[in-house]
């Protein structure tokens, strides 16, 4: 059960949670980015929501928990990844006044993709799982 919990908080982080925060003047109606730059963000927005319909399916109808754990983890990768190669690129987190969300000094992307992260990650390291193909990772 704590694995379907840890997949469940991961994929309310990037399949809720940003998209209710990245619907709004910081992003999608920015006025200040490009045509080309709001596409890519509405698109991994989509995405990024769809694989989460497709992960809580798969968790809770389909039993599987490894392809579920697989692709949260993918999309949450995806994030971290982009945040740590960020000055190679150009990217950044505070937005275009200086700002920037965070809580106990530590970017709120970062704090909670890390955690879920972590947790898929650990939920799956230190539970036993059935012999079966779908419960284990």
């Amino acid at each position: 059960m704590i694995k379907k919990i840890a997949i469940t908080f991961s994929v309310i982080l990037y399949a809720v949670v940003v998209p209710f925060l990245d619907v709004s003047e910081t992003h999608v109606w920015n006025p200040d980015w490009t045509p080309h730059a709001l596409i890519h963000e509405v698109w991994q927005l989509i995405t990024n929501s769809s694989i989460g319909v497709v992960c809580l399916w798969l968790v809770w109808y389909k039993k599987d928990v490894r392809l579920s754990t697989l692709l949260s983890l993918i999309v949450m990768g995806g994030f971290l990844l982009a945040f740590f190669l960020k000055d190679g690129y150009g990217g950044s987190m505070k937005y275009l006044d200086g700002s920037e969300k965070t809580v106990l000094g530590i970017n709120i992307g970062i704090l909670g993709f890390g955690i879920a992260f972590l947790f898929l990650i650990l939920s799956h390291v230190f539970t036993k799982t059935k012999k079966s193909t779908n419960n284990s990772i």
